[in-house]
């Protein structure tokens, strides 16, 4: 672990322990791809798979340990919850029986397994997950559903990007400054922090697991289409090609559209698709 801030408050000793987790998901080929607006459809519908499964065991965990003294203080289902808005979306990309035609990966299972163990056997290490999870989506969000929609050309009513909308949230900046001081209420001793800590850099090592077997699930796409003599891959917004290779004048406006986001925020952001990296970001920001 890093070195951690003299200051006993939680969300600096996550921002601070969990900052070099953080900095590896800036490498990986997934974030960089999603960044040049390049990624297969199907990958990016599994991501949602995953997502699903994954907020839907630890919103039961939420559910059921609500009470709990360390959930108490950072429980905001109504502003946060999201397996509902993931419904919405595997139901757009799959149709009505997308239920029946998803499942979790091996990588997935993992983290499921883990969330479940601790909502089960030691419900304030949850505060881990929430803090990977709910506020480095929240903060990716907004930039993602901009930029997604106009990649993958989705409707501008939102469909397929429900899991972007905090409808109950007003100003997300506002409610990362309350979720801050939310997690600083939570009362327990510096070892217990430590471990809560410990259990967010874990959290962050399934997210990774997850983007390596993403990446190589497109890696294994590409070369089946390759045997075909040429792309069979569907890719973000339907076309053949990814929309900034696609020619001068298409790299060019995509080049303006997101040349104003500033690179490192941009990347960190479009990673959350899977894995929420932005938290230590997030709540770091003012």
């Amino acid at each position: 672990m890093e070195n951690l801030p003299s200051s006993a408050d939680l969300s600096e000793m996550l921002a601070a322990g969990t900052k070099e987790s953080h900095n590896k998901t800036e490498i990986s080929q997934l974030g960089r791809d999603f960044y040049r607006g390049i990624v297969q459809k199907d990958i990016f519908k599994k991501g949602i798979e995953a997502l699903y499964f994954i907020y839907s065991a630890m919103e039961d965990e939420l559910e059921r340990n609500k009470d709990h003294p360390h959930i108490a203080p950072i429980y905001f289902p109504t502003e946060l919850s999201r397996r509902e808005a993931l419904s919405q979306d595997l139901q757009y990309f799959y149709g009505a029986d997308w239920e029946s035609l998803i499942g979790p990966s091996a990588a997935t299972k993992l983290w499921v397994k883990r969330i479940h163990e601790v909502g089960k056997k030691d419900p304030g290490m949850l505060v881990a997950h929430c803090y990977v999870r709910y506020i480095g989506d929240l903060s990716g969000g907004h930039l993602l559903n901009n930029v997604a929609k106009r990649v993958l050309r989705l409707p501008s009513t939102g469909e397929g990007l429900k899991f972007y909308q905090f409808d109950g949230i007003t100003s997300h900046k506002g409610f990362k400054q309350l979720y801050r001081s939310k997690l600083n209420e939570v009362d327990v001793e510096m070892e217990t922090k430590m471990s809560i800590v410990d259990e967010a850099i874990r959290a962050y090592g399934f997210s990774l697991k997850i983007i390596a077997e993403l990446e190589e699930t497109g890696k294994t796409s590409k070369r089946e289409a390759a045997g075909f003599g040429h792309s069979h891959v569907d890719t973000m917004g339907g076309d053949a090609k990814c929309p900034f290779s696609a020619g001068k004048t298409a790299a060019s406006e995509n080049a303006n559209y997101i040349s104003h986001i500033p690179n490192q925020l941009a990347l960190a952001a479009l990673v959350a698709v899977f894995a929420g990296f932005t938290a230590w970001y997030a709540l770091r920001a003012p």
